[in-house]
């Protein structure tokens, strides 16, 4: 609960004591914050007009301000200051509705989260480790985490290689410190006027590793897979649900008689898509590890001889049983992830059913995880 008058500072200061992943300020309801995946209205009066309109001024610079009037939204990240660590950033987006000012405010942590704290199988280190050219991409809808996952990939390349490493974010969420590498992080709005603009640029700026916040149209696509034809490391995410969906996606923006040529491109330079989505964890690991409510469930594809035939044919259709018979060569299914989650506890197999692409693979795999489970039972009481 937020005594006295809203202010904003303090509504974003509460949400890391109540847990919550997001605020939205709305006119006429009170300021509502998503704890565990469900929006929770404040005991406080509903946010008037005057109130909406102004109540983020103190986050806003002139120009910002200026921009969010000429265009009715505004994407950027602000950070909370701590005294007694390192406080938090967010993602904001303001918005103009019925002439009058919304917002959605995603709370990101300061500190640059590790595989362990994100509970990522050690492919996402593997991927890191082996590649030092090409094109990695992480995928998932809005919310899957997708923004920490790729802090930690660059962090693990920031803190292992000497390398150059420029980021084109729009906002920056993560602030990363030099370690082996150097590192410049560009904002859209602040440091460059758009993506166009700054991949123009990026490859004139000596970087061995670009990362390209979200790839969301023709251009940005290209200037990825250029970049990677010519011996970069390129990470970047994409708005879709798996790794098939990423093909589609991409392709979707080129002319039909282009998209041979982009395939081809694609073959050659894609090394990983890993997609994510995020599920509701068991309430005992939960409460074990004094963190998320949430777990991320993963699919990934790795290039081989094979994949990248595939992608080369356009046979989108073959990769998900390539992935299913890859295990060993560190790919796998949503439901095979799925079934490992439930193994280790992690999720109950009521969840894995709800979010399983495939359930009857899925029984199939947790009725022989119950085999080899009860066979072991066997063994130890004889």
């Amino acid at each position: 609960m937020i005594h006295g008058a809203l202010n904003i500072k303090k509504l974003l200061g509460a949400m890391r004591r109540l847990d919550a992943s997001d605020l939205h300020i709305k006119v006429g309801i009170p300021p509502t914050y998503r704890i565990g995946g469900a929006l929770r209205p404040i005991e406080a009066d509903a946010v008037s007009e005057d109130e909406a309109d102004h109540l983020l001024d103190p986050l806003l610079s002139e120009v910002q301000k200026q921009k969010f009037d000429e265009t009715g939204d505004l994407d950027f990240a602000w950070h909370l200051e701590d005294t007694d660590g390192p406080g938090d950033r967010f993602r904001i987006n303001m918005l103009r509705s019925g002439n009058h000012t919304h917002a959605a405010i995603r709370r990101v942590k300061a500190e640059i989260p590790g595989y362990a704290d994100l509970r990522l199988p050690p492919v996402y280190s593997d991927i890191v480790k082996k590649q030092r050219e090409g094109l990695v991409l992480i995928v998932g809808v809005t919310g899957s985490g997708k923004s920490s996952t790729l802090a930690a990939m660059l962090d693990e390349v920031n803190a292992t290689r000497p390398v150059n490493i420029i980021t084109i974010e729009d906002p920056v969420e993560y602030r990363f410190v030099p370690k082996q590498a150097i590192i410049s992080q560009r904002e859209i709005g602040i440091d460059v006027t758009d993506f166009h603009e700054a991949l123009r640029h990026v490859v004139r700026q000596d970087p061995d590793v670009i990362f390209i916040g979200e790839m969301r149209d023709q251009e940005t696509v290209l200037s990825a897979i250029q970049a990677a034809e010519t011996g970069h490391l390129v990470f970047a995410t994409l708005h879709t649900a798996d790794t098939m969906g990423a093909f589609g996606r991409m392709l979707e923006f080129f002319p039909q008689e282009e998209r041979a040529f982009v395939r081809g491109s694609l073959a050659s330079t894609l090394k990983a898509i890993c997609a994510q989505r995020l599920v509701p964890a068991n309430p005992e690991l939960a409460a074990k590890e004094g963190g998320s409510k949430v777990v991320p469930a993963v699919e990934v594809l790795l290039s081989s001889p094979t994949v990248r035939e595939l992608i080369r044919d356009g046979r989108d259709s073959d990769l998900p049983a390539v992935i299913s018979t890859s295990r060993a060569d560190g790919m796998v299914s949503f439901t095979q992830y799925l079934a490992e989650l439930v193994d280790k506890e992690w999720i109950s197999s009521q969840v894995a059913q709800e979010y399983a692409p495939n359930r009857d693979m899925l029984n199939s795999i947790l009725k022989g995880v119950e085999v080899k489970a009860a066979s072991l039972v066997g063994r130890i009481k004889g």
